[in-house]
């Protein structure tokens, strides 16, 4: 079961309903996957406030991964609860990439969203297919792996809330402003965004585009 502040919309779970109101460009997941390009077990973080499209981004980016897909850890299913953004950033930065980069089993605690508690304790083995860790908050839990691709993905404020709120059907707007503080204090204390090597930005219509890539590398739609 899952729900959470960036809940995809799946088979089940209080945040799995709905339907995403705008798709990743191909030029957006292009610039993704190239920049994992040439990188031995790649880890992909993506980041970004609530809302913007990171649940998305990283099914599209996952389903047009070159060879065996990746591991996916979706950080909705690590939050323990509605006030947990930071705690599960920190638990996964170590528990889940430090073991791994080392050739070690790493691991990490599914949170049970419909009993409010711990849940099972998932593995990751180590592999060449790569990990993708996407929500609030995947900067910090990949904080080890230096050589991650760090893609930033943002919204105005008001596409965000809209495309959050519609799609739990009224789940997630008693939690809104809670997670939104919550969200705000982490951006001041680590300024996640300064980290990013990939940067996109979703359009009023909630299609992802790319932006600018850190160090002015413009990447182009189409490109």
């Amino acid at each position: 079961m899952s729900s959470g502040p960036d809940a995809a919309p799946r088979e089940t779970g209080a945040g799995a309903v709905g339907a995403h109101d705008g798709e990743p460009a191909a030029s957006a997941i292009a610039a993704v996957l190239a920049a994992a390009r040439g990188i031995r077990s790649p880890v992909v973080l993506i980041d970004g406030p609530s809302g913007a499209g990171k649940s998305t981004l990283a099914d599209a980016v996952i389903e047009r991964w070159p060879g065996p897909p990746p591991t996916l850890v979706r950080l909705d299913d690590v939050y323990p609860g509605w006030t947990g953004l930071e705690r599960a950033g920190s638990d996964l930065a170590r528990t889940l990439l430090p073991p791994t980069r080392r050739g070690s089993v790493g691991s990490w605690r599914r949170w049970d969203w419909a009993r409010d508690a711990p849940g099972v304790l998932e593995r990751v083995r180590p592999g060449r297919n790569g990990l993708v860790v996407e929500g609030c908050g995947a900067f910090t839990a990949g904080a080890s792996a230096i050589d991650a691709v760090h893609v930033w993905v943002d919204a105005a404020d008001a596409t965000r809330k809209r495309r959050a709120l519609r799609r739990d059907r009224g789940t997630y707007d008693p939690y809104w402003e809670l997670w939104e503080r919550q969200w705000r204090r982490h951006v001041r204390r680590t300024s996640p965004e300064r980290r990013a090597t990939v940067r996109l930005r979703a359009a009023p219509d909630g299609r992802i585009e790319p932006g600018t890539a850190a160090g002015a590398v413009a990447v182009h739609a189409g490109a």
